[in-house]
């Protein structure tokens, strides 16, 4: 049997990711934050961890981020991209004009932050950990609705006031799935990579740019992110077509670790695109 962690409780989109992976023999194990998710597979408590990683309104989900950077040694096995629609959820018998406050994880509200300001306006927003924390805390709390999937609203008997609130349709979010070793290759794979520089300087972004374009390597995103060691101090997200095994792009590392404090390779997986 393999422990699968992820961002619970039951009825979060992590859990719908990690259930639509198919893995044979897998087990959820429920953790309360993306940070214990990778200390559930860094200390042998699960085999493999799944965690959001970006979304297509809100952008990139920086506790994953700065987890893979700063806090482990674990790498991105593989990602898978799955549709995101949001419901407002509320304890049976609730109506639209009874919602005093809305309560979501940070990202939902991020992503269904025009329709509340249209149709709830006024409300207070609170945070919860999860989609399900907010779906269960609504069922619990008469007047409060919550952001989460209609999956949530199911398990916890919560009504569903209105579906579809997100902002922008064709919302996704690309989650990732994390363990130890390198994924082998498979011939359509990408690379994500943490890079630190020894020094800010003029042209330092222009220098590792020019290293994946001497290799045509193709960036499929790029960002910056304090280091968290001062104020003004950036180091750079770089996501790359291609696998670490691919001569092309060995090389372009090699060639990059000459002039940088740090390459950190954060996976070598399948794309998903």
């Amino acid at each position: 049997m393999t422990l699968a962690a992820f961002l619970g409780p039951a009825g979060t989109f992590s859990e719908v990711a990690l259930l639509s992976l198919d893995l044979p023999g897998c087990e959820p194990l429920a953790c309360t934050s993306i940070a214990e998710v990778f200390e559930a597979v860094e200390r042998g408590k699960a085999e493999l961890g799944v965690v959001p990683i970006e979304n297509s309104i809100e952008g990139s989900v920086t506790a994953t981020l700065d987890a893979l950077a700063f806090d482990t040694s674990l790498e991105i096995q593989r990602e898978l991209v799955l549709d995101i629609g949001y419901a407002l959820v509320a304890a049976a018998g609730t109506k639209l004009a009874d919602v005093t406050a809305v309560v979501a994880h940070p990202q939902a509200s991020g992503q269904c932050r025009r329709w509340l300001e249209r149709h709830l306006p006024g409300r207070t927003v609170g945070a919860a950990n999860s989609n399900a924390e907010a779906v269960q805390t609504a069922v619990a709390t008469p007047g409060i609705a919550a952001l989460g999937p209609v999956l949530a609203a199911e398990i916890y008997g919560g009504e569903v006031l209105e579906s579809g609130v997100e902002d922008y349709a064709g919302n996704q979010t690309r989650f990732v799935v994390i363990g130890r070793g390198i994924a082998p290759k498979t011939g359509h794979d990408k690379t994500s990579l943490a890079l630190f520089m020894k020094k800010d300087k003029p042209g330092a972004l222009l220098m590792i740019l020019s290293e994946f374009a001497y290799g045509d390597i193709n960036l499929t995103k790029i960002q910056s992110r304090p280091t968290k060691r001062q104020l003004g101090d950036y180091m750079f997200f770089v996501d790359c077509e291609g696998h670490v095994d691919d001569p092309h792009v060995r090389l372009a590392l090699d060639c990059l670790r000459l002039k940088l404090r740090e390459v950190k390779v954060l996976g070598s997986y399948p794309n998903a695109r």
